[in-house]
């Protein structure tokens, strides 16, 4: 039996992490059997950070590697019927979600004040109350480090949210009105891109990110419809 380790609820969200999501999504539609396990703490995952999953004696850490794992596992099922192109682009469509989009959503949880008491209590909420505040503000001023090591950080609020607004614009064009990326059945690319969403449009209350999203309508129309293809959804 497969295990897949994912972070506890929070913000509203059954599955708060959009990478999470994407694994148990992908884990879903293959049709293989699994159950689920909760870590609050990432520190003790494999890599300091969630998924991972857990087969046998092996634990395979982050969602693409455990996209791969699973690709080899069913023998190809993963990518089969993509030609290379559809790869292609694919891959592309990923790398804009959850290497740039994904640090816009971050920033919009993590570093707005107003913002801000729904992480301490959604992520640290299990630490006891007087080390709480160390634990959460050291962790943020770690995000705050990442954030500005990435690039995005260096610029102000009104330009993060140009970016976030050309990312989402991108990801609203690329994606059908109708149906999935690339057939009948959603796949990889398709759990990808409606993890990332799910994460942005059902976070509760609505940050920054939200409020942008909520502007691509056919965006948020496909990730309810990926959401429901599988049975599987990130909200409560």
């Amino acid at each position: 039996m497969l295990t897949l380790v994912t972070l506890p609820p929070a913000f509203g969200m059954r599955n708060v992490s959009p990478f999470c999501l994407k694994a148990e999504m992908l884990l879903t539609a293959l049709d293989l059997p699994f159950d689920m396990a909760i870590e609050k703490d990432p520190r003790k995952a494999p890599k300091g950070k969630l998924p991972y999953l857990i087969d046998g004696g092996k634990r395979i850490a982050d969602s693409e590697l455990i996209t791969e794992y699973l690709d080899g596992m069913t023998g190809g099922k993963v990518y089969e019927g993509l030609d290379a192109g559809q790869r292609a682009y694919g891959v592309a469509l990923a790398r804009l979600a959850e290497d740039h989009l994904y640090w816009l959503m971050v920033a919009s949880r993590w570093l707005d004040e107003a913002w801000w008491p729904n992480v301490v209590e959604g992520f640290f909420g299990f630490v006891p109350g007087p080390l709480r505040r160390f634990a959460s503000s050291m962790a943020r001023k770690q995000v705050a480090r990442t954030y500005d090591l990435q690039g995005l950080g260096r610029h102000t609020l009104e330009e993060q949210k140009g970016f976030a607004r050309r990312d989402l614009k991108a990801l609203s064009a690329a994606v059908p009105d109708s149906g999935f990326l690339f057939g009948e059945q959603p796949g990889i690319f398709d759990f990808t891109i409606a993890g990332m969403m799910a994460g942005i449009y059902d976070n509760r209350p609505d940050t920054w990110v939200t409020v942008i999203a909520q502007e691509f309508d056919n965006l948020q129309a496909y990730t309810e419809r990926v959401q429901a293809s599988v049975g599987v959804w990130g909200r409560q």
